[in-house]
């Protein structure tokens, strides 16, 4: 008894720890991908106009005359929303390589379309070629794709589950870093000129680069090692490295129920996933929560964001010292999530964060409508920041950790598949759109995003769970009751059990026939 005491306090006593190991695989991973998503979706907003003057005068060489108005229109949107559409592309391939390659292998594979590209893009202007700098938008983005849904999957199931919150945002928090490093980088000054951008556009190359050297120093997820591969001594390895500790076998066991429980099921499939009757609410949790993530206007109170501070007085050359202040913002509120998301839990700032975003937008449309008297321009700089932080808190890193913990392993590559398609082409119907939009609707845009937060904020609250400080298992067990089925909690049922779900109304009927 005294044994058994001892080796539970010993498991509470490491209970959430922060390792050297884990905290450096963390920023590894979340530096040499994360960061470059976000510095990728800002990098080319600053020297667009050096970069069309050098679309220009390619063609110029070419051809001997100016291309037109409309080429020019069509090939910077061709260079803007190839990258969205390449993430769409590195979303579709998430499943089949994590199941092959590993989380870590992944990341290192990924790597490939990050460097290569970088050194074409930073040799385009010497080798006088534009086109390649479309295509290789297409590749960044499919690494885009593959990091936002591979790191946070890679490191969700790393963490001990009172950790995992909090790490989960780290790769969000990184995205923040990569979008204000390229605003810094980018100003006029420094690398924002006809000789600079090509080095800009090449810096993407160097956080893949330390990656590769320094990644495979560092465990794969054990869960893929236990779950997938079978290799329970590599498993165990990977999790004393992680936990600093000799003592993992409570985990172990963990990860031992959680395979017993998904035997019968296997690898699931995306169409599975959509017929699937155990993983219904999850699946449209992650949809809603993704698609809401995207419509709910970020890119649009970014496309207004510039206007809004010259209206407030804001001198046009200034506009990107206020711009990089957003940005300095965003990465502040995202670090204050990463502290906080553990002590108020995901419900809290997903309700909060959305929540903010629908009033921000409100406000925003009276202020824009309204700009005329004195005071409003300033409201409108209030809304822009209040929406920033909103999303930075709640709309922009919690949906990814979601992903980790609403699905179990077996369903879990196939899950962020869905969810990372969604983020993506939802990403780029909003680039695509919302020009159309403010076109036609001006200020009134932000109604429909107003709208759109507002569904989000009452479907979560009706909906969606906290899984705060919960096993994957637990939280398996708080959705089946909502799908209309029910699992076994007890641990030896688990181990007999050969069925992951069974309707309620064949419950008495899977009692007799689980007595193998």
């Amino acid at each position: 008894m005294e044994k058994g005491s001892e080796k539970t306090l010993t498991s509470l006593a490491g209970e959430g720890r922060m390792t050297v190991v884990l905290g450096l695989v963390t920023f590894i991973a979340a530096f040499g991908s994360s960061f470059q998503y976000g510095y990728n979706v800002s990098v080319i907003n600053s020297p667009a106009p050096f970069m069309q003057d050098f679309y220009n005068e390619t063609y110029v060489k070419r051809y001997g005359e100016y291309m037109s108005e409309d080429l020019m229109t069509a090939l910077w949107s061709l260079t803007v929303s190839f990258f969205p559409l390449g993430g769409f592309f590195g979303s579709l391939m998430v499943g089949p390589m994590v199941n092959t390659c590993g989380r870590k292998g992944t990341l290192l594979i990924n790597n490939v379309f990050s460097i290569i590209p970088a050194i074409l893009m930073g040799i385009s202007k010497v080798a006088t070629t534009f086109e390649v700098i479309i295509v290789c938008r297409v590749v960044i983005g499919i690494c885009a794709g593959l990091s936002s849904n591979v790191v946070p999957m890679y490191l969700g199931e790393m963490s001990p589950k009172n950790l995992r919150g909090a790490v989960g945002v780290v790769p969000q928090l990184f995205i923040t870093v990569g979008i204000l490093a390229a605003q810094i980088l980018g100003m006029r000054m420094i690398l924002g000129s006809p000789e600079g951008w090509p080095i800009l556009m090449g810096l993407t190359g160097v956080p893949a680069a330390l990656q590769l050297l320094t990644l495979p120093f560092f465990p794969e997820s054990p869960r893929y090692l236990l779950i997938q591969k079978g290799d329970e001594e590599k498993a165990r390895a990977a999790l004393k490295r992680l936990r600093g500790w000799d003592d993992v076998e409570d985990e172990m066991e963990e990860m031992r129920k959680e395979d017993q429980a998904e035997k019968a099921e296997g690898k699931i499939s995306v169409c599975a996933l959509f017929t699937y009757r155990g993983l219904r609410w999850q699946l449209i949790s992650i949809i809603v929560m993704m698609m809401g993530q995207q419509l709910s206007g970020v890119n649009g109170v970014y496309y207004y964001a510039d206007r809004i501070y010259e209206n407030a007085g804001v001198k046009k050359d200034d506009v990107q010292f206020v711009t990089a202040g957003t940005g300095a913002v965003n990465v502040v509120m995202t670090l204050v999530a990463v502290f906080v998301v553990e002590a108020l839990g995901r419900r809290i700032l997903l309700l909060a964060g959305f929540g903010i975003c629908c009033v921000a937008c409100a406000v925003l449309t009276v202020a824009l409508n309204l700009k005329t008297v004195t005071w409003m321009p300033y409201v409108s700089i209030a809304c822009v920041i209040s929406y920033v932080i909103g999303h930075a808190i709640g709309a922009s890193p919690i949906p990814s950790v979601m992903i980790i913990e609403m699905f179990l392993q077996s369903s879990r590559p196939a899950a962020f598949m869905v969810g990372g398609s969604v983020h993506w082409l939802s990403n780029f119907t909003v680039g695509l759109v919302f020009p159309y939009m403010e076109k036609g609707l001006g200020p009134y845009s932000f109604l429909v995003f107003c709208g759109i937060c507002l569904v989000t904020v009452i479907y979560i609250f009706l909906i969606v769970p906290e899984t705060k400080n919960k096993t994957f298992m637990e939280i398996n067990q708080s959705m089946a009751k909502r799908n209309g089925i029910e699992l076994p909690a007890d641990k030896e049922e688990l181990k007999d059990f050969t069925t992951v779900s069974v309707p309620y109304s064949k419950k008495n009927e899977a009692g007799r026939n689980s007595a193998l």
